[in-house]
């Protein structure tokens, strides 16, 4: 049973929360200040705590730094967006606003306890190991997912097992295929590079098993190939699933024998080379589809390592923005730069199809295009705010993110969540149906109506959606 701490100084809303998550079969401990939560509690034994903001004496994101990597989730009932940007470039992985729907507490407590699995005081010793050193490589992160998986490259990096880096395009598959080579007994010899997406296919074997003259036209001389350029070190094959067949037969057979043969050849040259593979593709759907080998497929799912999507990873997204942003701002010799609270809401909230490397993207082009100090969600090129659904819908899935849609006139950083749908719905609902106001905020019909009742903003009759019922009426009962 998940075991969370609410940390609240209102005993009426303690109890209350309290009642709501044992309901759900969630173990719930209660303390009334942060000096009492410190003092009663083991603060990393928790799976996950929600604190009030403002409490006696320090606030409730003080919780934060004192509970290590336990998520922290925040309410308040001041629930602006510059207090929950606050409250997340702190390190609270989300925030909910007061008063709340018990669905919505509920839906959240699921998705961060989900996301983000809290490592125990007492538990495994390896998690401890990987928290210690967070940053083999230069690789950023210390999320869960990223722990687990500097554990798992300390431990292939020593051996020769094949290996097959997995993740989303972008995530930085390239960076641990690099990592895992400088930690290994092969650091002093080459790494050879080959994206296999980049090479055409009349030329990838070629290239990768090298050829003797007059192998074919225009083989004026012999070329050794970037697999015996490897010989003695590791060679990278990055997207492998976008290799063709006839080059994967031959790959295959390297492998099992570890020798090649140049094209043109008959005779074949023993090579001893450590192969890493990398791919955002799923293999062994393709192998069942036949559009992969299956006996390759198997040779190279050895040791498999996998990097978690951005979106995915907490805390870490806001450090590698930051670290992103001294880097390039030193690079291009800009000066010190920092990001403006709305920036920091567009980068933590935005979903990142692209990853780690649209982030970079991202960053440099803002550090080029900023001309003050301040780094604003508009230079990173994210024209609307983009905030979490849950904030809004009141069903569906807690974990889509959506574009607000336009406000006449730029609303105030300090405006709540609960006033921006009540101002979007009264300057749009005389020229648009309900179906449409629902669907522009990303809601139900059913969401829309209750969220009109709990605001007091009752439907014009007069409205498009009124209209259009009118109309239909009639022309069913002609």
């Amino acid at each position: 049973m998940k075991h969370i701490l609410v940390v609240e100084d209102e005993s009426v809303i303690r109890t209350a929360l309290r009642r709501l998550l044992e309901r759900n079969e969630y173990q719930v401990s209660e303390a009334a200040s942060v000096a009492e939560a410190d003092s009663r509690h083991t603060l990393v034994n928790f799976d996950l705590i929600i604190s009030d903001l403002r409490l006696p004496g320090a606030p409730g994101t003080d919780l934060i730094q004192m509970a290590a990597d336990v998520p922290v989730l925040i309410m308040t009932s001041y629930a602006s967006l510059r207090s929950a940007v606050d409250s997340m470039r702190m390190g609270a992985v989300d925030y909910i606003a007061k008063p709340f729907d018990h669905s919505d507490m509920v839906n959240a407590v699921q998705r961060i306890i989900f996301d983000h699995p809290a490592p125990r005081a007492e538990g495994d010793s390896n998690q401890a190991n990987a928290t210690a050193n967070t940053q083999p490589g230069g690789i950023l992160g210390k999320c869960s997912a990223m722990l687990t998986l500097f554990d798992h490259v300390k431990k292939v990096a020593p051996t020769d097992s094949t290996v097959l880096v997995l993740g989303e395009t972008g995530t930085g598959k390239e960076l641990v295929a690099k990592t895992v080579h400088q930690q290994s007994l092969r650091r002093d010899k080459s790494l050879i590079s080959v994206n296999c997406a980049a090479i055409p296919e009349t030329l990838i074997e070629s290239e990768l098993f090298g050829y003797e003259k007059g192998a074919f036209t225009g083989a004026n001389a012999s070329r050794m190939g970037l697999i015996e350029a490897a010989d003695g070190g590791t060679l990278f094959l990055d997207e492998i699933g976008e290799l063709p067949m006839e080059a994967q037969a031959r790959l295959l057979r390297f492998i099992q024998e570890g020798e090649i043969r140049r094209i043109g050849s008959v005779h074949s040259r023993k090579v001893n080379v450590r192969l890493i593979c990398a791919t955002h593709r799923n293999l062994q759907s393709l192998a069942s589809k036949g559009q992969f080998r299956q006996d390759l497929f198997y040779r190279i799912n050895v040791l498999r390592l996998s990097l978690p999507p951005l979106r995915e990873r907490g805390k870490d997204i806001l450090q590698l923005a930051e670290s992103l942003l001294v880097q390039h701002a030193e690079r291009l010799e800009a000066g010190t730069k920092h990001l403006s609270p709305r920036a920091i809401q567009a980068i933590t909230t935005y979903q990142w199809p692209g990853n780690v490397r649209e982030l970079q993207h991202a960053i440099e082009r803002a550090v080029i295009l900023s001309d003050s100090d301040e780094i604003d969600n508009s230079a990173l090129g994210i024209d609307l705010e983009l905030i979490n659904v849950n904030r809004i819908r009141g069903d569906g899935p807690a974990s889509v993110t959506v574009q607000l849609p336009h406000i006449n006139n730029d609303p105030p950083e300090d405006l709540s969540l609960e006033d921006y749908f009540q101002r979007f719905v009264l300057e749009h609902q005389d020229s648009m149906s309900e179906t449409e106001l629902a669907k522009k905020l990303g809601v139900s019909r059913k969401c829309l109506w209750e969220r009109r009742q709990r605001f007091s903003i009752p439907r014009k009759k007069n409205s498009p959606g009124s209209r259009r019922q009118k109309r239909a009426a009639a022309g069913k009962s002609a």
